[in-house]
């Protein structure tokens, strides 16, 4: 049934002054949401074969755990409803909202969930602003509006962020820990009145982790200033799986001051972080451009691991990788040939809902 809810009026005060922090991806999922592909001017001739990768994702995913949905109208909840039982889908564990969007980036503009150890309110939501990485991509008023949405439709508590930031852009350990990238988060054209001593006690304050760990910036392409979540993934408490390009090749610059500083870091205990490597796929438009291809944009379900694949002679060594770094759950590689077009992949389309209790 799709139903549909207002916003949530934002609660005073930060979560981690009540408590809450973000779960690392890999914990316990009660849900993941996902805004679903609708835009034909991010997808010109390739947007069936998007959503086709997406009802794919779906179906893998609906085996483990709940999947959210927003589309724009009973019209086009019809259509993506049979788009999904033909995909083989657990239609049982799928729900469709009526959230229209502007786009399909659900991992930027939807909320951010946290969680505490209490019975009441164990659930939360985090509703950043949203500006379309910086005023690129007008309108935007519709994507900005679905965070308030969807702590809605679930009734928890929401939380206002206090800055613009997109949840591709920070990458947490559960532990206390937050990756992200100067390119980004120091941007003027996100929160040009915010320094970074600013930005990271608002990421203390809303994310509820206690270090920020800066890397520099992100890959060619990628029309977000640089999102950490095509560079760098944790993927466990003091581990991380960072993207890297041999030299002379695209990239490779930057990647390798990523993995430099990496290497470097240290938690606040002290311990260092343990790098793991993962190839970059170099894909090119039809015009000979670069698109932010990378492997590092995975999404950890709770049986499943959705990696982007690109008929690509690196594909099955990057999912040898990645999937050896999560024991117990399947590696999926899915066709985002078409997708990325889009500027994005899989992690950038979705958004976990952390299972409580």
């Amino acid at each position: 049934m799709i139903d549909a809810a207002p916003a949530s009026a934002p609660r005073p005060g930060t979560p981690a002054a009540a408590g809450y922090a973000m779960p690392a991806e890999w914990a316990p999922h009660a849900a993941t949401w996902i805004s679903w592909p609708h835009n034909a001017e991010t997808w010109p001739a390739r947007l069936a074969a998007t959503e086709h990768a997406m009802a794919t994702a779906v179906a893998a995913l609906s085996a483990g755990e709940g999947v959210h949905v927003n589309v724009l109208d009973a019209h086009h909840e019809a259509e993506v409803r049979a788009r999904l039982a033909a995909a083989g889908a657990r239609m049982d564990a799928v729900r469709l909202h009526a959230v229209p969007t502007d786009d399909a980036w659900c991992r930027d503009h939807g909320a951010i969930f946290v969680t505490r150890r209490a019975r009441e309110a164990p659930l939360a939501a985090v509703d950043f602003g949203f500006n379309a990485w910086g005023g690129k991509y007008p309108p935007w008023d519709r994507d900005d509006a679905v965070a308030a949405r969807m702590a809605a439709i679930l009734g928890v508590p929401c939380f206002a962020g206090g800055m613009v930031l997109e949840g591709g852009s920070v990458e947490v350990n559960g532990d206390g820990a937050v990756l992200t990238t100067e390119q980004c988060l120091l941007n003027p054209n996100r929160n040009p009145s915010l320094g970074r001593e600013a930005i990271e006690q608002r990421l203390r304050d809303t994310l509820g982790v206690a270090q920020v760990l800066w890397l520099d910036e992100g890959i060619e392409g990628d029309d977000t200033d640089g999102h950490v979540d095509d560079v760098t993934r944790f993927a466990g408490r003091a581990r991380v799986i960072t993207a890297v390009a041999p030299r002379g090749a695209r990239n490779h610059e930057a990647l390798d001051a990523n993995r430099r500083r990496l290497a470097g870091m240290r938690l606040l205990d002290g311990t260092p972080l343990e790098v793991l490597e993962v190839p970059t796929p170099d894909v090119l438009d039809a015009s000979g451009e670069p698109l932010p291809a990378s492997y590092a944009n995975y999404y950890v379900g709770n049986r499943v691991v959705l990696m982007p694949a690109y008929d690509d002679a690196l594909d099955g060594e990057a999912a040898r990788r990645i999937g050896a770094c999560f024991p117990g759950r399947e590696l999926i590689a899915i066709d985002c040939r078409d997708v990325v077009h889009g500027l994005g992949a899989l992690h950038c389309l979705t958004q976990q809902v952390p299972a409580t209790g």
